[in-house]
């Protein structure tokens, strides 16, 4: 420390006299290309979860899988994902953003081609989660980058560019999953991500470097606290994505995992609170917007992944659509996200965060609620409506939701909150797809047996309907046989149907409470032209 200069008497000059200390000067251009670089990579992170979704029959014949295994080709992506999310966080105080970003993308890269060359199931599965586990750094450093290296009047800017990135990539993923299966091969859904991913490498290599690491916090590092918190959050993600395909706590797998989680979760929030150096700081959640934020996160992230899960299963399910169709379909939603970003931009700015959110949320609940009353003669015209409602609100809500939440951390938090932030999303998209798959399987078979129960065989009605089936399949071995298993899968499809709307409706009910809880949040100020946030 050195010593205090003083006047010629002898005393220390009065600190009001102190020249203020001068703000750092911001390089555009370095911070404008690494942050460009780091959301490229951010949307292919993104991007790989849903990408495979539309592909998964040809992905089934090209490796020799069986209908239970190819499952896992999405799950063994997502499962050890949520373990990397929160830890980004830590090693990002630790080495720095840039380093964790480029050694989360190399890795992510080298499994990609991996995956895609791989010739068995066995083998797909495993270096599938190796790039779902390294990728996963790659989702919240951005976001803790556009609040700590950005001043506050551009961080609403940075934000909509974050907003669009994680709001498209679920919403495209399956529709260019499709296509590149379609045009070359289901392998190009993994190759695809070399010539960007070697963009991200250089561009965040050369222009990146936004903060130093901190190797101090090396010592003592807690790795208890990482055993605890990974067992916890890949447990709770195996039940939450494995659950409704096993009949949940039936299962025993399931039950024990459920249990290992119930013990485990507890216990890290234990270890989490009283260690001195944690893996994840979870004292943020004593800031309530931050709290309502993570809340609000947890519901978009259901609104956003259960809406994309939901119409494109509808559209192959039950209206027999090809991949390019669910694609061309689908591309209302992501359309009306990106043109409703930047009005969202200056929302931000002008109105009340709580209003926008509110607003955002009741958006996205009406669009929901209309699709209740879904039939088998729908079409485009008729999901274009719902999709844009969806679309903009989804948008609206989560820009809202995303300076509520950052927007009055203390400045040392943000790191561990972003990734904390980004869980949250994550998890709401799987609690939101269990909770919906669950939904449509039971209420397919609660709406089969009402529709059975009201026909009765004696029926004139039904015995011209019969009559008329057997006529038609008369050529057949047993025209009679034909008849009912024909009228029997007009039901089934009704009734799946009719699931479909229940399942819809369950999402605008959801996103209607999240509206609520929008009112908890404390009005937000920002100071124009302030310094941006310390970023070590």
């Amino acid at each position: 420390m050195s010593a205090a200069v003083t006047d010629g008497s002898g005393t220390a000059p009065a600190q009001a006299t102190a020249p203020p200390a001068a703000t750092p000067e911001i390089n555009w251009t370095f911070l404008l290309l690494g942050f460009a670089g780091m959301v490229i990579g951010q949307f292919m992170a993104i991007l790989d979860i849903q990408i495979v979704a539309a592909s998964l029959p040809q992905i089934q014949a090209g490796i020799g899988a069986s209908a239970d295994e190819i499952s896992w080709i999405q799950t063994a992506y997502l499962i050890p994902e949520v373990v990397m999310i929160p830890l980004s966080g830590y090693l990002s105080r630790l080495w720095g953003t840039q380093k964790v970003f480029l050694a989360s993308c190399a890795g992510f890269l080298l499994m990609s081609v991996a995956t895609g060359l791989s010739n068995s199931i066995d083998m797909m599965i495993f270096f599938r989660a190796l790039q779902g586990f390294v990728g996963g750094a790659m989702i919240p450093t951005v976001f803790a980058v556009a609040f700590t290296a950005f001043p506050p009047d551009k961080r609403v800017t940075a934000s909509v560019v974050m907003g669009l990135i994680v709001t498209l990539a679920p919403t495209v993923g399956p529709t260019l999953g499709g296509h590149l299966t379609e045009w070359l091969s289901w392998r190009w859904l993994f190759f695809i991500n070399v010539v960007p991913g070697m963009l991200v490498l250089f561009l965040v290599g050369r222009y990146a470097d936004f903060d130093k690491g901190d190797r101090s916090l090396a010592k003592g590092f807690d790795w208890f606290g990482l055993g605890l918190m990974a067992v916890f959050l890949m447990s709770m993600q195996f039940v939450l994505e494995e659950g409704s395909k096993n009949d949940w706590f039936a299962d025993t797998a399931i039950l024990g995992l459920a249990v290992v989680a119930a013990i485990t979760g507890p216990a890290f929030i234990w270890r989490s609170l009283t260690y001195y150096n944690p893996i994840v700081e979870l004292r943020a959640f004593a800031n309530r917007n931050f709290t309502v934020g993570v809340i609000m996160t947890f519901i978009v992230g259901a609104a956003l992944f259960g809406g994309t899960f939901l119409l494109p299963l509808f559209l192959a399910r039950v209206l027999d659509y090809s991949p390019s169709e669910v694609g061309t379909t689908m591309v209302v939603s992501g359309l009306a996200m990106f043109a409703t970003a930047p009005f969202a931009g200056r929302l931000v700015r002008k109105l009340d965060l709580r209003i926008l959110m509110f607003f955002g949320f009741i958006l996205c609940a009406w669009g929901m609620w209309d699709a209740r009353i879904v039939t088998e003669e729908w079409g485009f015209w008729q999901f274009a409506g719902i999709q844009a409602m969806r679309g903009a609100g989804v948008m609206l809500a989560m820009i809202a939701a995303q300076q509520v939440t950052m927007s009055t951390l203390p400045p040392h938090m943000v790191k561990n909150a972003s990734g904390l932030v980004n869980l949250s999303r994550n998890v709401g998209g799987a609690f939101g797809l269990a909770f919906l798959n669950t939904s449509l399987i039971t209420n397919t078979a609660v709406h089969m047996g009402e529709l059975t129960d009201r026909i009765d065989q004696s029926n004139l009605q039904m015995q011209g309907m019969l009559a008329g089936m057997s006529e038609r399949f008369s050529g057949s071995i047993d025209p009679d046989g034909a008849a009912l298993k024909a009228v029997w899968g007009m039901l089934q499809r009704q009734a799946t149907t009719l699931a479909f709307g229940d399942a819809f409706a369950m999402l605008a009910i959801a996103c209607a409470v999240a509206a609520v809880v929008t009112l908890f949040a404390r009005p937000v100020k920002t100071t124009p032209g302030a310094p941006p946030l310390e970023a070590h």
